[in-house]
């Protein structure tokens, strides 16, 4: 469990020093939690997390960075912000783990682990007694888990009767000829990434169509605006925490960041919302998914001198996700195999449109390593 989501009795950290020193025990669970209640699964424990979920890296400077299992000679980010969740299930210490996605922290951590990340559809799982950052426009609740099977089970927790629907689609779906992907290419990705995408569509026999300039344009505006909003709102939600003892210069200085995008930016980002959605619904009238890597590098190795704004900055440039939370849209990572020297997994990010998670779900199946 994130430690973000609150379970009655255990103070919610929120990855900071200074909440876990001040806050008082949560009184009650947080309402995701209610279908692991009522199913009497056993929650083993709670996750680390970058600072307020603030940052793609996944490093917390206090209680310690979660280990990417892929380290070797060098020490690798385990992606953020839901590290501490992607890493106990990569590491076989929990079957599922909830995480939350405000611009990626589901689908990142899941890309750096090798591991699978569903980002749920804005407004599918109550946010009620999660700790927030974006909640009125960008923030979500979803799973982790190494294979796809599990991931199902994640979701019956958050969502009773998922696995009756995902076994409806499963049957009715299930060959990937008749599954139409559209697949998106974006500035700057290492090509061997792109190749290993593009090896995993054409081995498991998708039918893929090739998007244009003009939606690739229209993609990256959207990535902007939603760390706008991501930025902005972390301001307006923790800006109380900036004068706290213990809070880090790098959670402050991203706050303060947000101060400057939600004067500047954030009305024409709002504005711009509507045109993005309907973008993305003109697009699935031609396809079913979109895919396009989660990540455009293989996860960096952490700096010498550990987390810094830089350090934010360059995952954040990474990642190919923020475009998904600002339209709201679910959105699954697969890990693909690659062609590298150092980790061998990349990591492929499948969209769907609203309230497409059974039928994500199904499509991972599809393209899973046989």
């Amino acid at each position: 469990m994130k430690d973000l989501i609150d379970v009655k009795g255990v103070v919610t950290t929120a990855g900071s020093k200074y909440i876990a020193k001040t806050a008082a025990p949560a009184l009650r669970d947080a309402a995701c939690l209610e279908g692991a209640r009522r199913g009497n699964v056993q929650i083993v424990g709670k996750t680390n997390l970058t600072e307020f979920a603030f940052g793609g890296s996944g490093l917390n400077e206090y209680f310690g960075t979660p280990r990417n299992r892929f380290n070797g000679r060098h020490r690798l980010i385990p992606g953020g912000s839901s590290s501490g969740s992607a890493v106990a299930v990569a590491a076989g210490m929990a079957d599922v783990a909830l995480g939350t996605d405000t611009a990626g922290s589901v689908r990142v951590p899941a890309a750096c682990c090798g591991i699978y990340g569903l980002k749920t559809t804005f407004g599918l799982i109550s946010l009620k007694g999660v700790f927030p950052l974006s909640p009125d426009n960008l923030d979500t609740v979803g799973p982790i888990a190494k294979d796809i099977p599990h991931l199902v089970q994640g979701m019956e927790l958050l969502k009773e009767g998922f696995v009756n629907q995902y076994a409806r689609v499963a049957a009715t779906k299930s060959s990937a000829r008749d599954i139409r992907i559209g697949r998106l290419y974006l500035d700057g990705t290492d090509p061997e990434i792109d190749q290993a995408i593009d090896d995993a569509l054409a081995a498991s026999h998708f039918k893929v169509i090739r998007l244009g300039k003009i939606f690739k344009s229209e993609w990256d505006d959207a990535d902007q605006r939603g760390r706008t909003l991501a930025v902005a709102d972390a301001w307006l939600n923790d800006r109380k925490y900036l004068d706290k003892p213990g809070v880090t210069g790098t959670t402050k200085a991203g706050i303060l960041l947000g101060e400057l995008e939600y004067k500047n930016n954030y009305r024409a980002a709002k504005l711009a919302q509507g045109n993005w959605r309907r973008a993305l619904r003109q697009v699935f009238r031609k396809v079913d998914f979109i895919a396009l890597p989660t990540l455009q590098t293989l996860p960096p190795k952490i700096p010498l001198f550990g987390r810094s704004a830089a350090l934010e900055t360059m995952v954040l440039d990474m990642q190919n996700t923020e475009a998904v939370n600002f339209a709201g849209n679910p959105a699954l990572a697969i890990p693909v195999a690659v062609r590298s020297d150092d980790v061998r997994v990349t990591s492929l990010q499948l969209v769907g449109p609203p309230f497409s998670e059974a039928q994500l779900l199904n499509a991972g199946r599809l393209l899973a390593p046989k």
